[in-house]
């Protein structure tokens, strides 16, 4: 009897044997017994061997589909990405599927089931049923096609079907081709030369696989060439896919999207029902889309015919997963973009010194928009030097005094503080307690409105104590200012003036971002507050001034890639400045004016930082000019994590200490979370594919260690956040 070797949804790095008794493919599910449940699980490999005694091997009890569910590309995606990023191939593999077919659902469009008149009910006199009002009524409707009106139970359904007088039919739903209907409408934009060229070269790929780089300006008509050379793609017939940062941030890019194109498309985000989900999943595979827009994980979803793949802000770092497995979207869309030979685009203001430094090493083809799009010029830049300046909630006075000027034309004012809540810190006055959180460690940020504090490491709230629990004061006190605050004091400064305060906390409600962009757009006096939520990918045509208040804590950061972030995030945020005919300004708020970084971004621009950025980490060998990993660990004693770790480290020295830098054991960024105490070693290594071989090896070490299971650890391959 053949052997199936079934990989499962657990956290281990193996795969699990099972007689086979029917017939079956690689990549199909199948209902297997685990432990003392059923549970499903998917055919990795079918040959003859095992390492276990036949005799003792359970059967597969169930064959759930007639096809593997995966395409051959996203199957070989998958197992590829199991390999590089050493994850569990289960666990990846049932990551890349809707929650319902991880469940056992089919992975077709079930038949569509419908009620129909017999030819006895057709012809049956209606009164012989005027005993039975319901059924009259019910039948009476059939005859007359107004069942759609009848607010009937099952039961009486159920009757009319006894007496022979309708009966169910199934019928197979049908495949809609969107192509029979496509039609493009022409855009109104004039295109400038490097829109044209942009679109030009891409098309005369032919649909081959390269990797784009479109470096645009913010407000150059990035969105007008991914339009055009989606145009291309789907008038020969194919789908695209689209990914997002957050699905939430882009109304205005789907909305033209819908304008420009007469065919299907669909946006795939957490929003979505697990039925939702599924039906996108079963569009895409069958073709009855033309385009997906999605966040991270849509870059799973099956197509029929992918023609091209467009990653927009291909520098936020929501492409990265975070938790589990710990995949970039980018660059696994570029892989998958490799196995279908298709050309990838990836669009930014501030592309990521990575794929700068792949771009200038002619893997990736540069394609630069350096013109604001329509008559729109780059806003003017200062700094404003805090010290010495008495601040309220933040704000100086000569930036105030800017606000009420722009206000007072009649513009729109926008104010970045990436900050949610009202304070930072909730302090005692008389003794100096502050209130943390027991699980992290953290102190837990004052909200006002909701009063609360909640803590934003593990999203804990707790009540606001009344009296301080060290030595009973009543005096407790915020410290420092976040968007909640900002937008208090701005109601006082200008009561008659319209805020919008955008931040999580404010947007978490459907259609709430919505309904706030669509009260900007009216135009008129208006001061925006906001999180980095409003810096991403937003056309706001009136805001004439943008104040960034608070960024020196970007400017001294331990992490080596916080002053790319901060760089990007101005970057955005300025361009929100100046974005049609009217003229933009932007003030920063600062402590320290001469700061090397924020002069350079100043006066030459992204570029210009990006490069001398480059330059420095390849002296210091840095990533893009090494590669590293980080080996993750955490436990509630504070004692396995570190013991683990020191482990790993003193086998790793003593194998490959001439190759291999470490550094650590030592605490994680964030000591403690959600109760764990969390430890960190980081590898790196100057050549990837040796480093992917010590990994290699490392792994099948660890798995004859004791002391793993006492343990929660992983393997974070390309970490972005150390």
């Amino acid at each position: 009897m053949p052997i199936a070797h079934v990989a499962l949804p657990v956290p281990l790095y193996q795969l699990y044997d099972y007689s086979l008794a029917m017939p079956a493919q690689v990549g199909m599910r199948v209902k297997v017994p685990f432990g003392k449940r059923d549970t499903i699980g998917i055919i990795v490999n079918i040959d003859e061997k095992t390492e276990f005694n036949v005799k003792k091997l359970k059967t597969i009890k169930a064959v759930i589909d007639s096809e593997p569910v995966f395409t051959p590309s996203i199957w070989q995606l998958l197992n590829w990405a199991a390999s590089y990023y050493h994850y569990p191939i289960g666990e990846v593999l049932f990551h890349a599927m809707p929650i319902l077919l991880r469940q056992g659902r089919h992975a077709f469009k079930e038949e569509i089931k419908q009620w129909q008149l017999t030819q006895l009910g057709k012809q049956i006199d209606l009164e012989s049923l005027s005993r039975a009002p319901k059924q009259q009524l019910l039948l009476s409707s059939f005859r007359n096609n107004t069942i759609s009106n009848t607010n009937i139970s099952n039961t009486v359904y159920h009757e009319l079907q006894k007496k022979q007088l309708i009966e169910q039919v199934s019928h197979q739903p049908d495949h809609i081709q969107w192509q029979t209907n496509f039609s493009a409408n022409a855009s109104s934009i004039q295109l400038n030369k490097e829109q044209s060229y942009a679109i030009e070269t891409v098309n005369k790929q032919n649909q081959q696989f390269e990797v784009f780089l479109l470096e645009g300006v913010t407000g150059s008509g990035k969105t007008e060439v991914y339009l055009n050379i989606l145009s291309n793609i789907l008038t020969a017939g194919k789908q695209a896919l689209v990914l997002v940062p957050e699905i939430g941030l882009t109304p205005q890019t789907i909305k033209r999207f819908k304008q420009r194109f007469n065919a299907p498309i669909d946006i795939l985000h957490s929003g979505l029902t697990d039925k939702q989900r599924l039906a996108v999943w079963l569009r895409s595979k069958n073709g009855e889309n033309a385009i997906v827009v999605g966040t991270r994980s849509s870059l799973f979803t099956p197509f029929k015919d992918l023609g091209v793949i467009i990653i927009d802000e291909e520098h936020d770092s929501s492409y990265k997963q975070q938790e589990g497995w710990r995949y970039h979207a980018r660059d696994l869309a570029i892989i998958r973009a490799k196995f279908n030979n298709i050309p990838i685009i990836l669009g930014s203001a501030t592309p990521s010194l990575e794929t700068l430094n792949n771009a200038q090493n002619d893997k990736y083809h540069l394609l630069q928009l350096t013109e604001r799009a329509g008559n729109a010029t780059l806003a003017k830049q200062s700094i404003l030097d805090l010290r010495g300046l008495v601040l309220t909630a933040g704000l100086s006075q000569p930036l105030i005094e800017q606000i009420k000027k722009h206000l007072s034309n009649n513009n729109q004012v926008m104010l970045f503080l990436n900050r949610r809540g009202f304070s930072p810190l909730l302090i005692c006055h008389d003794c100096g307690w502050i209130a943390e959180c027991p699980r992290c460690d953290r102190p837990y940020t004052f909200h006002q409105k909701q009063h609360k504090l909640i803590c934003h490491y593990c999203d804990t709230p707790r009540a606001v104590p009344k009296q301080c629990p060290k030595c009973g004061s009543t005096h407790l006190m915020p410290i420092g200012f976040g968007t909640e605050q900002l937008e208090q004091q701005l109601e006082i400064l200008f009561p008659n003036i319209k805020i919008s305060r955008i931040d999580r906390d404010t947007v978490s409600k459907k259609g709430a971002l919505d309904n706030y962009l669509h009260s900007i757009q009216q135009g008129g006096a208006h001061i925006l507050v906001g999180t980095q939520i409003l810096a991403k990918g937003h056309h706001f045509p009136d805001v004439t001034l943008v104040g960034i208040v608070d960024v020196d804590g970007a400017l001294f950061s331990s992490d080596f890639r916080a002053t790319e972030r901060f760089a990007q995030i101005y970057t955005q945020v300025s361009g929100r400045a100046g974005r049609a005919a009217k003229a933009g300004q932007v003030i920063l708020q600062t402590y320290h004016p001469d700061h090397p970084l924020l002069n350079v971004l100043l006066t030459e621009g992204y570029q210009k930082f990006a490069k001398l950025t480059l330059q420095e980490r390849k002296q210091t060998q840095l990533p893009p000019f090494s590669y590293q990993a980080l080996i993750r660990a955490a436990d509630r004693n504070n004692y396995y994590a570190p013991t683990l770790l020191q482990h790993i480290y003193d086998w790793l020295k003593a194998h490959y200490n001439h190759t291999l830098w470490q550094l650590g054991p030592m605490p994680a960024s964030q000591p403690k979370k959600a109760g764990y105490h969390r430890w960190q070693l980081l590898l790196q290594h100057t050549n990837r594919q040796h480093l992917q071989q010590i990994l290699n090896q490392l792994l099948i070490e660890i798995g004859q260690w004791s002391e793993t299971s006492k343990v929660r650890w992983s393997i974070d391959v390309d970490p972005i956040d150390n």
